[in-house]
């Protein structure tokens, strides 16, 4: 396969560094089928302009703090005047002692570390000790010490937070910088006049994880990258440039700006320019703003237009990426430059005829998803991003809702380059200074990323809907408002569990049912002028591998056949929506499932079971479903499995997933019939278990297309690892994901198997996580050992800079049971340039 430049892959949306790394980085499938991720071969920035953006991730140190006794935080807070004086933080010198902290790399999140505790308090967190009745595990400090060259004397040093969990204080040199006080939104402080060129330098980072912001997982501490920006003193705004599309027939035109910021000690004159790259990396247009006279401590905005003969459009398929590259000159000479990505491809949403791509109607076959992953919480290595798209997209899904919050940038990037649509959603549903400034953060930040199709203003904000229906009408059609004039391009939208009637729904330009399928028809009839989907449909729960629903043991049937009070099956709501031309779609609650909230079941429950994957990616039986359906291939999916010791003579039901024309089951060679495939819906049989073979064959056009079969299995006989790539990057953020299972003395799968496996690794490479997608399980995400669930567990491995290969071998653990043939495997670190990071 041709290699793809990580350097494009992982480029955030809008600002860019310098030249980085290229090497292959492939996007797998759950599993381990790698697919080519299409990506231009873009020109590289080294030479564009004086602006550094380094990678801030490596070497911080860490230890906890305490939120109410200050003796244990590092003497912060023991008195009122801490704040009096200017550079008085001893804490945040070089001359502070923090030999003794743990040394670390970001992201990191250590509510993940900690024990799970019995506080129905904390259910919906995932019964994590993080909150104001922990105060000694809800503050974390890092400290990093850091080399200015005397070379940047005269640019502007900046730090940049892509998100940190929750309230965060920064200091540098002993000087108090600033806060931010929400989990989501980036961040960014000019540090400039803090610094000593030449020397070493010291920032610290105060996190208190006390508050939440939402009623699920949300991790804490520094869990997204952080940034160290250096640029001339005249310099393009953050997150202030835009590329807009508008397509007329075989042409389109590019609608550009941005703003110059000039905090120079004299005026200047600046004018900008644009070029314009194809998905190729071939200069295609150029455009220029003529120069504008600039004050100290001011900026101007520069606007131009570029047009573009026959464009290759963004589209599910194929997810074509232009380039703008734009370039600030005074004085005759490139003062700064930044390379964002941007789409070309039109959106509809109609009330009428539902949504369309590029002119081609489709049906949204979303799911709404967190942030959190098995073994690592909420802080993930940017590949696992890609690896999670990889999966939802490996079902034939199409769009994600970043719920309920601003998401990270990888998020996003590969949403743009694996051709999945996005619904971003704000975290604070106001239109006070916080909810405006999140909002606005979100906008600027993520408009140019031709994966996002609609904006969402907030989740379920019932107060605002009932109660406060004024209020919420009012503060609805402000956000709205700015979202426009931040945006003109995109409808806005909210997740409404309502009839929609009144409130924030008053202002929105396409409406959104959370649930309740007899709200959608009624309000068409009302309003025929309003488009409408589903934005948060489902709620179906099922436990991975189990087929009987047991409260004793908090598991429930992976049957299509459960959901609670509020939610339909998942053949129920899909039916519903992608039989009504009028509907757009909708996104099922939810892909992964995901720390907190554990539904059906309370304590020892510590996560949801709402996923079509379980915290780890691996599929339910209902991934199947949607697959079917959602995909252009040939699916034929059986199940249960057939290890039923026991229950000889008993009748089991068995289901097939499929969009063949009809399936005929065997059980141990004897034919129980066959059976028409319903249009979007599935098989039933019931058979009385007997060990053996259970197959079923799918016919298509008269032929045998599929066969698929279960077969009882042996006991576990021995373990096998398998990566989904076995070479990475020994760049020190780079990961493999490993699946391991228990197989028998035939070397089947056991579906059952619920084995100790340890782990031991070696070589260039850590462990940084484990899971096995049980949601009652309580064993560590961090240690080199796991149960198998249902006869799955996963393993989580990064590189570390050193190119060499990680050695990993599993073996059993524990005394009891049988013996098991323990499994080596090697994964090798490649050498590439690291992107440029801070020393």
């Amino acid at each position: 396969m041709p290699s793809v430049s990580r350097r494009d892959l992982l480029r955030s949306t809008l600002v860019t560094g310098a030249a980085f790394s290229a090497s292959s980085l492939l996007i797998p499938s759950a599993w381990g089928r790698a697919e080519n991720v299409i990506a231009a071969s873009l020109e590289t920035e080294s030479a564009l302009a004086p602006r550094e953006k380094l990678l801030f991730d490596f070497g911080w140190k860490f230890q906890f703090g305490n939120s109410i006794d200050p003796a244990k935080d590092l003497g912060f807070g023991d008195s009122q005047g801490d704040f009096a004086k200017t550079g008085d933080f001893d804490f945040a010198k070089i001359a502070f002692d923090d030999s003794k902290w743990r040394t670390l790399n970001l992201p990191h999140d250590w509510a993940v570390e900690l024990p799970f505790v019995r506080d129905e308090v904390q259910n919906s967190h995932g019964y994590k000790p993080v909150g104001r009745r922990y105060p000694e595990s809800s503050v974390g400090w890092y400290r990093r010490v850091f080399d200015i060259p005397a070379t940047d004397q005269g640019r502007r040093v900046a730090i940049d937070f892509d998100g940190a969990f929750r309230d965060v204080l920064v200091w540098v040199n002993g000087c108090f910088i600033g806060r931010n006080d929400n989990g989501y939104a980036p961040f960014h402080f000019d540090i400039t006049d803090f610094l000593v060129l030449g020397q070493k330098n010291c920032i610290v980072v105060r996190v208190d994880a006390s508050f939440g912001d939402g009623w699920f997982y949300e991790g804490a501490g520094i869990y997204r990258h952080v940034w160290l920006t250096k640029t001339d003193a005249v310099h393009l705004g953050k997150f202030e440039s835009y590329a807009r599309s508008t397509v007329n027939g075989s042409s389109a035109t590019i609608n550009l700006g941005t703003v110059v910021q000039n905090q120079a000690a004299q005026s200047v004159s600046a004018k900008v320019t644009w070029k314009i790259l194809d998905p190729a990396g071939k200069t295609v247009a150029t455009a220029e703003a003529a120069a504008q006279s600039i004050t100290t401590d001011g900026s101007a905005t520069y606007t131009a237009t570029a047009k573009l003969t026959n464009p290759s459009l963004w589209s599910i398929e194929s997810p074509s990426l232009y380039a703008a590259i734009i370039t600030v000159e005074s004085n005759g000479k490139a003062v700064d430059a930044e390379r964002h990505t941007f789409g070309i491809r039109t959106v509809v949403f109609d009330a009428d005829k539902g949504f369309s791509l590029n002119g081609k109607s489709i049906k949204i076959q979303g799911t709404c998803n967190h942030q959190d992953h098995a073994g690592v919480g909420a802080a993930l290595p940017d590949r696992l991003q890609y690896f999670r798209l990889g999966v939802l997209k490996e079902m034939g899904g199409n769009a994600v809702r970043t719920s309920h919050n601003m998401p990270t940038p990888e998020w996003v990037d590969g949403c743009d380059r694996m051709g999945l649509m996005m619904m971003c959603e704000t975290r604070q549903m106001s239109s006070n200074p916080e909810g405006l400034a999140q909002l606005e953060a979100l906008v600027k930040r993520y408009r140019n990323s031709p994966s996002i199709i609609l904006w969402s203003i907030g989740n379920e904000e019932n107060q605002l809907q009932n109660g406060m229906a004024e209020q919420g009408a009012r503060i609805g059609a402000t956000m709205v408002r700015r979202c426009h004039e931040l945006d003109p391009t995109r409808p806005v939208s909210a997740a409404v569990n309502a009839d929609n009637e009144k409130g924030v729904s008053d202002a929105l330009d396409a409406i959104g049912f959370n649930y309740n399928l007899n709200n959608p028809e009624p309000y068409h009839k009302q309003h025929p002028t309003k488009a409408i989907y589903g934005s948060e449909t489902a709620s179906a729960i099922s436990t991975r591998g189990v087929y009987s629903t047991d409260p004793l043991r908090n598991t429930v049937s992976a049957y299509d056949i459960n959901e609670p009070g509020w939610g339909e099956t998942a053949e129920t709501w899909w039916k519903y929506y992608a039989t009504r031309d009028w509907t757009c779609g909708g996104f099922a609650w939810t892909g992964f499932d995901y720390r907190g909230e554990p539904t059906p079941y309370g304590w020892p429950s510590i996560n949801s079971q709402f996923g079509i994957v379980d915290t780890c990616g691996f599929p339910k039986d209902t991934f199947y479903y949607y697959k079917a359906w959602w995909s252009q291939e040939s699916v034929l999916h059986l199940f249960p499995h057939w290890n039923w010791e026991g229950k000889e003579g008993e009748p089991i039901k068995i289901w097939v997933h499929s969009n063949l024309d009809e399936v005929e089951l065997f059980v141990n060679g004897a034919s129980l019939g066959s059976q028409k495939v319903p249009h979007l819906g599935h098989l039933e049989w019931t058979a009385k278990y007997q060990p053996g073979t259970i197959e079923a064959r799918g016919n298509k056009g008269g032929k045998v297309l599929l066969t698929e079969k279960r077969e009882t299995t042996g006991i576990p006989a021995s373990i096998k690892l398998t990566a989904d790539r076995t070479e990475i990057d020994a760049d020190g953020e780079d990961i493999a994901v490993l699946r391991v299972e228990a197989l028998d003395k035939e070397g089947r799968p056991v579906p059952t198997a619920s084995n100790h496996i340890g782990f031991k690794v070696s070589g260039n490479g850590t462990l940084i996580g484990v899971g096995n997608g049980d949601p009652n399980c309580h064993e560590s995400d961090k240690e080199p050992r796991r149960s198998l669930f249902n006869g799955l567990a996963q393993v989580i491995l990064q590189s570390t800079k050193e190119p060499g290969e990680i050695h990993i071998e599993a073996f059993k653990e524990g005394w009891e049971g049988v013996e098991l043939t323990p499994f080596k495997l090697t994964i090798t670190t490649k050498k590439v340039d690291l992107r440029p990071q801070v020393s």
